[in-house]
C-alpha cells in the first residue's frame, strides 16, 4: 500500500536549535511547518541526557553566550521555562608551576599582574578595542550578507545596496579600527594576540578561543577571526560574559520546541530523511527513511551543506559548482569531546578547594606553544599526547544535575585527527583517548580520576554518527576566511536560498557560522517568508 502524499507549505530537516528558530518565525507569519528529526529528541547538538545514573549533562554544546537575545525575547524562551545564569568568574587557567590566572569578577588585572604589570595595564584597551570590534560582527549577526551571483545587474541591486550599507557601517569605523578588523580575518591569534600581551599564560588564556572547535594552531593564519567569533556574545545583557542554561543546553532547545508547537509547528522525531525530492529543478519535498513522501512548497535544511548536497540530494540534481564547493568544503574540528560524574568537586593543586574559580571555563594549555605541539602530534600521531582541554564544572552553577554533594564536567578536549589515519577506527582508540583526557585534569587536579564514577565519551565519530557532525566538526564547516560571510556556504547562496529553487538551508554552515545563535534560523526565515508570502 503506497505510503500517503501530505502537502505542507515548509519541511524543514533536522531539530537542530536553528531549525527549531527557523520553524517558529515561518509558523508566526502563518505558514504550516513540519521538522523531521531523525533522533528521538529534538535539540540537536544541543540537548541534555542522562548518561550516569543520576546525572545528566550537555551531551555536545555545553555552554551559552551567543544565543542571540532578539530570539530569546521573540520566541518567547523565558516564558516556555529558559533560565540562564552566569558564571561567577569567566575563565580559570592553573599552571603546572602552581600559579595560575582567573577572570571575571574584579580579579582580572591584579591576577595579571603576577605574570606582567603591562599585561595588566593593556588588559582594558585590549578589552575595549576587542568590544568594538565584536560590535560590529553583533550587527551583521541578524542580517543576510551581500549575496555575490552572477545575475544581471538589476537582480544584483538589492544585494548592491547591502554591500553599500555595510561599507557606510565599517566606514563610520575610524582608520586604526578598520585596519584591524581586516587583520583579525587574516592573521593568526597569536600575531593578534603577541600585538598586546607578552606573557605566555596570557596569551594563552586569550588564545584558546582562537582554537576551539578549530583543527589548527594558534599560529595558523585565521584563527585570530574564530577568536572574534566567541567573544561578540553576551548574557542576560552582559556583553562577552558566558553562561549555563539551567537543565542544561537541552533547556535551550526543549524551551524553543514548546514555543515552536505554541505556534502550530509539527515536530516529529524518530523521522529522519533519505532524500530531498527535487522535481523540474525544484525542491518539492522529501522520502523519510521509512518511505514516506512528503511534498511541501519549499524544503529547508538545518545540516552541514556538505551532508545535505552530498548525501541527501541526487547527484544529478546538484549544479556542478555546488558539487565542487562541497567536494572543497573543509570540516572536522579535532574535537573529543567527554562528560564525567564526579564523587564530589576536583581540587586544583594551583587553588585548591572549592570557590568560585570551579564555576569558570577551566583552561588546560599552558601556552600558545603547547597549543601548537598539540596540533602537531595529532596531525602526526592522531591525538594530542599532551592534549588541550577546557572543563566546566556546570553543577556548581545548577544542582539539578547531579545527586547532592556529587558534580558533573564537562570536558572539551583538543586535539585529535577528526578521521583517524593508518587504517584506524575511532571506536578501536576512543576508551584510550578518553583515559588520556583524564589523566591530563589530573596531573592539574590530583585525586580527579579517582572521582570519576563514569563517563560518557564522543570521538570525532561519535559525534558525526550522532548529530550529523561531519569529522566531528561543531560549526558545519570551518570558520575560515574562504567559507565565511558571502562565501558561506557557497557564493550566491549566502542569501540561504539552496542551490535549486524551493530549497534553503538554515543551519550552522550557513552565515554567520557555529555555535548555538539562532541567528542562521533567524536569518533564513526572513528569506523564506519574503517568497511565500
Amino acid at each position: 500500500m503506497p505510503k500517503q502524499r501530505l502537502n505542507y507549505d515548509v519541511i524543514l530537516i533536522g531539530a537542530g536549535h536553528n531549525g527549531l528558530v527557523c520553524a517558529n518565525y515561518l509558523a508566526r507569519a502563518g505558514l504550516n511547518v513540519t521538522v523531521l528529526e531523525r533522533r528521538d529528541v529534538v535539540g540537536g547538538a544541543a540537548v541534555t541526557e542522562e548518561f550516569y545514573p543520576g546525572f545528566r549533562n550537555s551531551v555536545a554544546s555545553y555552554t551559552v553566550s551567543l544565543l542571540q537575545p532578539k530570539i530569546i525575547a521573540d520566541l518567547q524562551l523565558h516564558q516556555h521555562g529558559l533560565r540562564i545564569v552566569e558564571r561567577r568568574r569567566n575563565n580559570f587557567l592553573p599552571l603546572p608551576d602552581g600559579r595560575y590566572l582567573l577572570t571575571g569578577g574584579g580579579d582580572s588585572r591584579r591576577s595579571f599582574a603576577v605574570f606582567s604589570s603591562a599585561d595588566a595595564e593593556r588588559l582594558d584597551g585590549y578589552e575595549a578595542r576587542l568590544e568594538q570590534l565584536a560590535d560590529v560582527l553583533r550587527a551583521l549577526v541578524l542580517q543576510a550578507p551581500p549575496n555575490i551571483t552572477d545575475g544581471r545587474w538589476w537582480q544584483a541591486l538589492p544585494e548592491l545596496m547591502r554591500a553599500a550599507g555595510l561599507a557606510r557601517r565599517l566606514h563610520r569605523l575610524d582608520e586604526t579600527l578598520r585596519q584591524e578588523l581586516l587583520d583579525l580575518f587574516t592573521i593568526s591569534a597569536a600575531e593578534y594576540l603577541g600585538r598586546w600581551f607578552e606573557s605566555d599564560p596570557v596569551k594563552a588564556l586569550f588564545g584558546f578561543d582562537g582554537i576551539v572547535g578549530n583543527f589548527a594552531s594558534p599560529y595558523e593564519p585565521g584563527t585570530a577571526y574564530v577568536l572574534l567569533h566567541h567573544v561578540f556574545g553576551e548574557v542576560n545583557g552582559v556583553k562577552g560574559a558566558w553562561g549555563h542554561a539551567i537543565g542544561g543546553m537541552g533547556a535551550i532547545t526543549q524551551a524553543m520546541a514548546r514555543s515552536a508547537e505554541s505556534e502550530g509547528v509539527t515536530l516529529r522525531t524518530g523521522c529522519g530523511v533519505r532524500q530531498v525530492l527535487v522535481e523540474a529543478g525544484r525542491a518539492v519535498g522529501v522520502v523519510t527513511t521509512e518511505g514516506e513522501t512528503l511534498r511541501a512548497r519549499a524544503v529547508v535544511s538545518n545540516v552541514n551543506p556538505k551532508l545535505l548536497y552530498q548525501q541527501l540530494m541526487a547527484e544529478d540534481t546538484v549544479p556542478q559548482a555546488t558539487r565542487e564547493r562541497m567536494r572543497h568544503w573543509r570540516c572536522g574540528s579535532g574535537t573529543f569531546r567527554m562528560n564525567v560524574a564526579l564523587s564530589g568537586l576536583p581540587s586544583f593543586s594551583a587553588l585548591p578547594g572549592p570557590g568560585d574559580h570551579l564555576t569558570a571555563g577551566i583552561i588546560l594549555a599552558p601556552s600558545l606553544d603547547y597549543m601548537d605541539r598539540a596540533y602537531r602530534d595529532a596531525r602526526e600521531s592522531g591525538w594530542s599526547r599532551e592534549p588541550i582541554v577546557e572543563m566546566l564544572i556546570p553543577s556548581t552553577l545548577d544542582d539539578s544535575l547531579a545527586p547532592a554533594g556529587q558534580h558533573v564536567a564537562s570536558l572539551f578536549c583538543q586535539h585529535v585527527q577528526p578521521q583517524l589515519s593508518g587504517g584506524r577506527h575511532w571506536d578501536d582508540h576512543r576508551e584510550t583517548v578518553a583515559d588520556l583526557m583524564i589523566a591530563t585534569v589530573d596531573r592539574y587536579a590530583p585525586g580527579f580520576a579517582a572521582q570519576v564514577l563514569g563517563r560518557q565519551i564522543m570521538s570525532p565519530l561519535d559525534l558525526e554518527r550522532t548529530f550529523g557532525l561531519l569529522g566531528g566538526d561543531i560549526f558545519h564547516g570551518a570558520l575560515s576566511l574562504n567559507q565565511l560571510f558571502s562565501a558561506r556556504p557557497v557564493l550566491g547562496q549566502a542569501d540561504y536560498r539552496g542551490a535549486v529553487d524551493g530549497l534553503y538551508l538554515c543551519g550552522a554552515g550557513s552565515h554567520p557560522g557555529g555555535g548555538v545563535t539562532g541567528a542562521p534560523g533567524h536569518n533564513a526565515a526572513r528569506a523564506i517568508i519574503q517568497d511565500l508570502g
